[in-house]
């Protein structure tokens, strides 16, 4: 298979990351014979250095003449610092995702059973841990109307019934391939566009008998996650929710260094660790490189290269067995392995292990 991939390092430790993420990429394609062609492109802080926008016309021409965007991770200290700047390095991910219409964020939370003592959860509620959290992503407060001044300001949650109902299809479709069962998280209790969100997911449940659908407020569902996360399988939520709702499940896979994500919609797919840009660590080596290499195996999955996407997966899972991890999770005592050497080590047996 030929593939054009839109790279997009971005901040911080973005650039280090990603090295690893394609150099997995090129080891996939020199062992099953693919093609895949790279264009980088530049985004959020380091592009308002260059061009004063974080997410340039030139970087969204890159993006669409791809068939996938490879991205890392965008942000830096001088903008999280400064509440007053008029324009920031997540302004450009917000912006990508509304100009590509990436409506749906699609972030799998799973355990490694060699990780498990890295979670601060207890053994007996992690293992076999398993479920989706799919996120809408271009709509409610992040891209609502906005004020701000020294004494007031609002964010306005909006939801349209087409946003809605898109995003639902999606959850609905993807609980079919999995264990058949759809929690939708709202505050149907207290917002009004929750309760839009309810009224819609209700109506559309006739369309999917096979699914088992229950509703939980966001704030029981942020203690369940933690409490029982053997109970989800497929869990849909808007865009706020789902923003803070993915970073608390970093506590059930133990970093958020090792969680990929995909976002999927109406025109190029982008494939992103979930993690940020951790700008203080960078060019120190010490960065995980897993969820962005898992994040190139979701991407080799869309396009239906299952068996490639199987031979990242058994590489990351065999490098943490052989405790070749990078210091956030590496065993007491164990050999230092940094960004590089985690990456190298992946991509080597990707190439070398049999199939």
């Amino acid at each position: 298979m030929k593939l054009k991939i839109a790279v997009l390092p971005g901040d911080g430790i973005g650039p280090e990351i990603m090295a690893q993420g394609v150099a997995v990429m090129d080891a996939v394609a020199k062992r099953f014979g693919h093609q895949f062609e790279y264009e980088e492109a530049i985004c959020g802080a380091h592009a308002i250095d260059v061009v004063g926008a974080p997410y340039p016309e030139a970087t969204h021409d890159v993006c669409m003449r791809a068939d996938a965007v490879l991205f890392a991770a965008v942000g830096h200290p001088r903008y999280d610092n400064d509440p007053t700047s008029p324009i920031r390095p997540e302004q450009g991910l917000l912006a990508m995702r509304k100009k590509l219409g990436l409506f749906a964020n699609v972030r799998p939370v799973a355990t490694f059973d060699c990780l498990i003592h890295k979670s601060p959860l207890k053994e007996e509620l992690l293992r076999g841990a398993d479920f989706v959290v799919i996120r809408e992503l271009t709509g409610g407060m992040y891209f609502g109307e906005k004020y701000q001044d020294n004494d007031r300001a609002y964010d306005t949650d909006i939801y349209t019934r087409p946003e809605i109902e898109r995003i639902l299809k999606v959850a609905f479709e993807m609980a079919m391939t999995r264990r058949r069962h759809l929690t939708v998280v709202d505050k149907a209790n207290i917002l009004a566009s929750s309760r839009l969100w309810r009224q819609i997911a209700k109506e559309m449940e006739s369309q999917y008998p096979e699914v088992t659908t229950d509703y939980m407020f966001i704030d029981n569902a942020a203690m369940r996650v933690l409490t029982e996360p053997r109970f989800f399988d497929v869990i849909v939520t808007e865009n706020t929710f789902g923003d803070i709702l993915t970073d608390e499940t970093s506590c059930i896979t133990g970093s958020m260094g090792l969680q990929p994500s995909a976002s999927l919609g109406l025109h190029t797919p982008l494939f992103e660790p979930v993690h940020g840009s951790w700008p203080q660590a960078a060019g120190q080596n010490i960065a995980n490189p897993v969820a962005q290499i898992l994040s190139a195996a979701m991407l080799l999955e869309y396009f239906g290269l299952t068996e490639e996407g199987s031979a990242v997966r058994r590489a990351v899972t065999a490098s943490l067995d052989a405790n070749v991890r990078t210091p956030e999770i590496q065993v007491e005592g164990g050999k230092h392995y940094g960004t590089r050497e985690v990456g190298e080590w992946i991509a080597d047996h990707v190439r070398c292990s049999i199939r």
